[in-house]
């Protein structure tokens, strides 16, 4: 069902009734609405003009004539671009998850890799571990003392 909203900046096709409309705004869904609307014949005249590639008029002349020639000329309008929503951008993952990433790789992380790679503080760092990490989610975190520090990595999950 095609219903259009005659407002002060033209006309609008809408594709569902709306549940309300602004005031001033007319909504007419047939050629019997538009007659029955409250519109001057200067009005008319002003919406006849806004259409595209319509003769410009001057005076209203038949008043119904000017109706029915306006209704003919809206319906031929065509139908509207869908509203094409911008697809989301693909989300980053977050620092949480980039956190736990590094120390699931077979090498693990250092506290000191983890703080650089984040731009955060060690202590930041440990808090992640034991709070979130441990705690929060339940995971298992491994370490081991190697070459390049203390090493973390999160456990595989044991079997029962």
């Amino acid at each position: 069902m095609r219903i259009y909203i005659i407002g002060n900046d033209g006309i609008t096709l809408c594709r569902e009734p709306l549940a309300a409309i602004n005031d001033g705004e007319i909504a007419v869904a047939s050629k019997e609405e538009l007659r029955a609307a409250p519109l001057s014949g200067k009005r008319l005249l002003q919406l006849w003009n806004a259409l595209p590639g319509v003769d410009k008029r001057t005076k209203v002349g038949d008043r119904e004539a000017l109706i029915d020639q306006l209704w003919s000329a809206i319906e031929a309008l065509p139908e509207p671009e869908p509203d094409l929503k911008p697809q989301p951008e693909t989300k980053r993952p977050s620092k949480q998850d980039s956190v736990t990433a590094m120390l699931q790789r077979p090498e693990g992380a250092t506290v000191d890799e983890v703080a650089s790679a984040m731009g955060w503080q060690r202590h930041t760092v440990r808090g992640l571990f034991s709070g979130t990490l441990k705690k929060k989610l339940g995971l298992t975190l491994a370490s081991a003392k190697e070459e390049r520090g203390r090493v973390y990595r999160i456990a595989a999950p044991e079997q029962a």
